[in-house]
């Protein structure tokens, strides 16, 4: 009986380990892909989204699993793009510009941990870029940032990434140059990173640097379309910063997006430097995608028809008392004691009127 125990608990172990560092195909707005045998996974993608109508800021921010020692990451935009080493102050900010608001709401019975039902109880739980592969690849730029060599590149067909990649040793996932096309076709151009330490025997995990996209763009648009080659279900976490209320035009294949936090907001220190020092709306959008597959395009994102401000409320219950007891024990104690005088006005006319 132990050793079928002991059995099931190292599988269980070997599948959440597993979990953890399954190949990562593909990443919420761009493709993933480790060198040769190695396993990398997204664990988290935080993304903020800056746009005033004519260029936008994209900072983005991964905490990743495995033990690649190198990984190259793509990710399709619409112009020309300058990138750089973001600030990871400024997702601290936006946590805390976003937080719910906790309210207490009172209630009037008991409930399990109040008295009389927490009696004999008690709670101990407490407070919960590489060179150029092949000539339809041009290399715009390319730079050095801290882990990350970055290529700014420019392709003329669907198999000109590929090729790239092939050349700097990274083997692409079956369907990317396809899933590139689309993108081909409207003249986009790439920013392809490659993750590589620059200590030796240094894997790819925990927390990277984040990274600072910018490009001129018409119109606000976050690519997603490459994430349709994930294996796994994928979340999106993302904060966009605009004159407005803003709101995706569409599901693109995912679940239905949910705005945890939307207001406007005086941007400081890190955080300003993406506004100009210039208050902003900021909309915090959340959207799962359980069949990746059915991820059809790109996120494009509209003004609202109303800048309709919302923050998440969370109640803490509270039983009410009055001056230090409960509301309820007062009322029933109030409803016998108004019984009792019934019921002892009562007998006394009954008595005197059989005694009359």
């Amino acid at each position: 009986m132990k050793r079928r125990i002991a059995a099931l608990l190292l599988a269980l172990l070997a599948t959440q380990l597993g979990s953890l560092i399954s190949p990562a195909y593909a990443c919420g707005c761009g493709a993933m892909i480790p060198a040769g045998y190695a396993r990398i996974g997204v664990e988290r993608e935080t993304s903020v989204v800056r746009f005033d109508g004519r260029t936008e800021q994209i900072v983005m921010g991964f905490v990743v699993r495995g033990d690649a020692p190198r990984a190259a990451w793509i990710m399709p935009v619409p112009g020309r793009a300058t990138v750089e080493l973001g600030d990871g102050d400024v997702f601290r900010q936006l946590t805390r510009l976003t937080r719910p608001e906790f309210k207490t709401r009172g209630y009037f019975w008991p409930r399990d941990r109040d008295w009389p039902f927490s009696w004999g109880t008690s709670d101990s739980a407490g407070d919960a870029a590489p060179r150029a592969g092949a000539p339809a690849v041009g290399v715009v730029g390319r730079q050095q940032l801290g882990d990350f060599d970055v290529a700014r590149l420019t392709a003329t067909d669907p198999d000109a990434l590929r090729n790239w990649l092939e050349t700097n040793g990274f083997t692409l996932p079956d369907g990317l140059a396809a899933e590139l096309k689309p993108y081909v076709d409207r003249k986009w151009e790439y920013v392809a990173v490659r993750l590589a330490p620059r200590e030796p025997g240094k894997t790819l995990t925990g927390t990277l640097d984040p990274l600072k996209i910018r490009f001129e763009s018409d119109r606000l648009v976050y690519p997603m379309r490459l994430s349709r080659l994930a294996k796994t279900p994928q979340s999106l976490g993302l904060y966009v910063l605009a004159d407005h209320r803003m709101e995706p035009a569409s599901r693109i294949g995912g679940a239905e997006p949910k705005v945890t936090f939307a207001g406007e907001v005086t941007p400081e220190g890190a955080l300003a430097t993406l506004t100009g020092g210039k208050p902003a709306f900021l909309t915090a959008i959340d959207q799962e995608f359980p069949e990746p597959g059915r991820i059809d395009g790109d996120h494009e994102l509209r003004a609202t028809a109303a800048d309709t401000p919302y923050r998440k409320v969370i109640y803490h219950g509270e039983l009410l008392t009055v001056g230090g007891v409960p509301a309820w024990l007062l009322t029933l104690a109030a409803v016998l004691v108004a019984l009792a005088a019934a019921v002892f006005t009562r007998r006394r006319r009954t008595s005197r009127t059989h005694s009359g």
